[in-house]
């Protein structure tokens, strides 16, 4: 007996790798780039404003089809959806290396996301099914551990990769693991789903989604430079609006929707995406930055600058574990609550930095950082999912995905467009290049810590014990 809950216990953390390097290679990939967009720009003779979609872009696929993924998971079987799912992302790895120019390039990286997003929206979920109470946590907190470390690692791969090489093969490592991974999952991840008789999506529903998110993220991507108060902003910002308002009321009043909003009237569930979402644009305000200030000020070349961001994935893979386990036992409450605390800290530590801040003080923020991340996110999630029913553990994970990678994009687009605004004020006012970096610089990492604020208030709120 003892035997056969060894092999069990051992079968199901063979699945749990399976699941959870999914996620490690997709949020790898998405990330990998940061430190090639520059080279990317020069070679593919195109502008900064422009390269800045090979990662929007992405993030925008696998946004908008999370919901639609995580529903598929439910009445779909899920080791066939996932191996698929690294099939798919695989192909676009493999086209993204080769692609000629700006155009295939970016849709070669939509073809990728659409991999990831299948795998993404179901790893919670998956998880969630294998696993119970005490080792749920524990297995959630290594998945978090393992999809924030592939999110922070891939510059110092990148780096590596770009100073060695160039930029193309920044996507060359997903593709063995995501080749061997469709295999084993094809074979061993859980292959049982209730049946059901027809598979119902609100797809009206998932273009209004998809119009509205697209219509925002070009809005405060292009504000800089179409001018806020243009007329092609104000249409987006009036798209935006409309089909959002037409996704919420179709989805309210259908039978299928693609994203059940009585959900959101479970408190834990609703407070803690928003802590989630608001936590990775404070991630993200760091992580798009930190790369240009290390070499466009600090004049380091990609393998330096990359391996200096690597404490945040050291620290973060230490505290992750131990975060969720603890989360386990004694509940997410006050971790949650530490983890916006430690990395709001670590942000304040980033706006005083200058030409002369040493390599030391850049490698204790960026730990720092980590171990604020590891506190707060492998807690959230585990409490996140355990707000809601067993039945509605897939769209939950679904809605769980898209909260995570909509404060990805957000946090991207948001940051890009403050630091250029702030930038062109102060070069307005003729001030050096260095200086007008500078103070663009900082003054966007305090909208950072400002985001970290909003997580720690929306964590506070989800698992306030009278709120529950």
């Amino acid at each position: 007996m003892y035997d056969k809950d060894m092999a069990g216990r051992n079968i199901k953390w063979v699945m749990f790798v399976i699941t959870a390097i999914g996620n490690f290679i997709a949020m790898l990939d998405s990330t990998t780039v940061n430190l090639a967009l520059y080279p990317m720009s020069v070679d593919l003779h195109v502008t900064m404003g422009q390269i800045q979609w090979v990662i929007i872009a992405y993030m925008l696929v696998l946004t908008v089809f999370l919901p639609f993924f995580g529903k598929l998971g439910d009445i779909f079987p899920k080791n066939k959806l996932y191996s698929i799912g690294y099939t798919v992302f695989a192909i676009g790895a493999i086209l993204s290396i080769i692609s000629p120019n700006y155009i295939s390039l970016i849709a070669f990286r939509c073809v990728e996301a659409l991999g990831a997003s299948m795998m993404l929206s179901n790893a919670q979920a998956i998880i969630a099914k294998i696993f119970a109470k005490e080792r749920r946590g524990k297995a959630l907190g290594l998945n978090g551990c393992l999809v924030a470390i592939g999110g922070m690692l891939g510059p110092a791969l990148g780096g590596l990769l770009i100073h060695t090489f160039n930029w193309h093969w920044v996507f060359a490592p997903c593709v063995p693991i995501a080749l061997v991974g469709a295999i084993y999952s094809w074979r061993m991840l859980p292959n049982y789903v209730k049946k059901r008789r027809v598979f119902k999506f609100d797809y009206k529903g998932f273009i209004y989604f998809t119009v509205s998110l697209f219509a925002l993220l070009l809005a405060i991507s292009e504000g800089y430079h179409w001018g806020w108060t243009s007329l092609k902003i104000l249409l987006l910002g009036f798209i935006t609006l409309f089909f959002g308002a037409l996704f919420y009321y179709r989805d309210s009043s259908i039978r299928y929707p693609m994203i059940n909003f009585s959900i959101f009237k479970i408190m834990p569930f609703t407070f803690g995406n928003l802590a989630v979402l608001m936590s990775y644009m404070a991630m993200f305000t760091n992580s798009v930055l930190l790369p240009f200030y290390l070499q466009e000020i600090l004049r380091l070349n990609a393998l330096v600058a990359g391996l200096l961001i690597l404490p945040y994935s050291i620290t973060l893979s230490i505290t992750a574990p131990i975060s969720g386990r603890l989360s386990g036992k004694y509940g997410s409450r006050y971790l949650t609550l530490a983890g916006p605390v430690v990395y709001i800290i670590a942000l304040i530590i980033f706006t005083l930095f200058d030409e002369t801040t040493p390599k030391l003080g850049i490698i204790v923020a960026s730990g720092i950082m980590g171990i604020g991340n590891g506190l707060f996110q492998s807690p959230s999630n585990n409490a996140i999912m355990t707000s809601v029913s067993k039945q509605e553990l897939g769209i939950a994970s679904g809605i769980l995905a898209l909260s995570r990678n909509m404060g990805n994009i957000l946090g991207v687009a948001i940051t890009i467009t403050l630091f250029q605004s702030f930038r062109a004020f102060f070069l307005s006012l003729s001030q050096p290049y260095n200086v007008a970096f500078l103070n663009s610089f900082k003054l966007t990492m305090c909208f950072g810590v400002l985001f970290g604020a909003c997580c720690l208030l929306f964590a506070h709120i989800a698992y306030n014990p009278r709120k529950a």
